[in-house]
């Protein structure tokens, strides 16, 4: 018996890998993974899907799934049919990513400074004096070297034609990059004959870009900067990922008790006494950062970090106040800025978004809304989010009732036919949806880590990916040469 599906549907969705399986045809870039696919047979390829489980059990690769009565803490999801992008597809994507984030570092520059991004009605200023994210506070604040986002990660989709399409940007706290390289070392050990046999650019320098762009920030001469990483604790559902990455980077990682300001300066406690701290990768949002700026009630930061901050005492990555250009609002004037600001078309285009604070798009959404995908400005994790189609009655209602009275709070897409990839799933391939998160850091330079993190959704049709949801993931393989 084959892995090989002859039965294997298309379904009028674009998939990765087949272009018509009845007669085992499947995509240049793919053809030697179909042939290393159907020399296993499937009791082997199930003993090492069983192998790579019990090694993410070892090594703790988990994540947390709130308010679920079946308990908190999974090991996350991993399918070992990867997902193979040729090197000409992935240049496209990388020049695409790096004008979108160079445009969002601009805007966000022009935003926080002279504002002529809003002078000149590219945006409407209503919509970012009601942006949750804008920091009014930070108004005229120089960031250290002029970067607001140094880590971005960005999700890509394809439509029914192929096309790579932005979902939308992740400018705050980004996750799931820990998944990417263990992926890849899972990948490694469970089809090593595979994956020799081609010619796959790494991802595991993503750690090592990391480290050399928060160095970039340090403030002063300071020869040896310290770095740290900050931590909600181990209740953050991304905890396996803050202690990765600040292993690999060799750096320490913190909780806001960790850390204490003496005049000005952020300090770390140890047993050696305090040590200053000059960058902190902070994977905590605004809000809880500074109890004396923020939120009052917040445990999880420092008391007096803001006044170091602004004092240029230490840096922050990302910036604080990036969170108003990964609002989905201000999404849809991403390709506005990209022309602003640089004067080109944008390389990848927005999915086509509705936005209710529009009186057009609003009476549009409202009429619509069984046809189209809701979502909320600020919500992220598939939280906060209507997928009309598939919706009932009664969840259409609710949410027609929540756009008309908050209308700055929403936006609205036509639904688009994700992609699709061979999935092992019930003992068999079948094809299942996926998106990808590429990850771009911004230091002295910008770099795109080629790769990125495949999420796929493991139910049968849905099109939610995220693994509070369900989702799993896949190593994506970019190609170093044509084939």
């Amino acid at each position: 018996m084959s892995l090989l599906p002859t039965d294997y549907e298309l379904s009028g969705f674009f998939d990765e890998m087949f272009t018509r399986p009845e007669d085992g045809r499947v995509r240049q870039h793919y053809q030697r993974l179909a042939e290393g696919l159907a020399a296993l047979a499937p009791a082997e390829f199930d003993r090492r899907r069983a192998a790579v489980d019990a090694a993410f059990l070892r090594r703790g690769v988990t994540f947390t799934v709130y308010n679920d009565a079946q308990g908190t803490e999974r090991i996350f999801p991993f399918d070992l049919i990867p997902r193979i992008i040729p090197a000409a597809e992935w240049r496209r994507i990388e020049a695409g990513l790096i004008q979108r984030v160079t445009a969002l570092n601009l805007f966000l520059d022009d935003l926080y400074h002279d504002q002529k991004v809003l002078k000149d009605n590219i945006v409407p200023a209503s919509l970012i004096l009601g942006a949750k994210h804008f920091r009014r506070e930070f108004m005229h604040f120089t960031v250290p070297r002029g970067i607001y986002v140094h880590i971005c990660g960005t999700d890509l989709i394809r439509d029914a034609a192929g096309n790579y399409l932005v979902l939308e940007d992740n400018l705050r706290c980004p996750s799931g990059a820990s998944y990417m390289i263990e992926n890849r070392s899972a990948m490694r050990r469970a089809l090593p004959q595979v994956f020799d046999r081609y010619g796959v650019r790494p991802v595991e320098g993503y750690t090592d870009d990391l480290l050399k762009a928060l160095l970039h920030l340090a403030p002063g001469t300071t020869e040896k900067p310290t770095v740290v990483l900050l931590t909600p604790g181990v209740h953050n559902s991304a905890y396996f990922e803050h202690c990765f990455l600040a292993r690999q980077m060799g750096i320490p990682i913190v909780e806001g008790r960790d850390l204490v300001v003496r005049d000005a300066r952020v300090h770390m406690r140890t047993t050696a006494g305090l040590m200053p701290v000059d960058v902190i990768y902070r994977r905590i949002d605004d809000d809880f950062l500074d109890p004396t700026v923020f939120r009052p009630d917040s445990l999880l930061g420092v008391p007096g970090l803001i006044q170091a901050y602004r004092a240029g005492r230490v840096a922050l990555a990302n910036s604080i106040g990036t969170g108003v250009a990964d609002d989905k609002v201000i999404y849809a004037y991403v390709p506005r800025l990209i022309k602003y600001y640089l004067g080109e078309d944008a390389i990848l285009p927005n999915v086509n978004t509705y936005l209710a604070a529009e009186p057009t798009d609003r009476k549009f959404i409202l009429e619509n809304i069984e046809r189209l995908v809701v979502k909320a400005a600020n919500e992220a994790g598939g939280y906060g989010m209507l997928i009309g189609p598939a919706a009932t009655r009664e969840e259409c209602a609710r949410f027609r009732a929540q756009v008309a009275a908050q209308p700055r709070n929403y936006i609205a897409q036509d639904p688009i036919q994700l992609s699709r990839s061979p999935t092992w799933c019930d003992g068999r391939l079948e094809g299942r949806h996926i998106d990808l998160r590429p990850y771009i850091i911004c230091g002295e330079k910008t770099t795109v880590t080629p790769g990125g993190l495949t999420r796929v959704a493991l139910r049968r049709g849905s099109l939610v990916v995220n693994s509070s949801q369900g989702g799993g993931s896949k190593d994506t393989w970019v190609l170093q040469g044509e084939n």
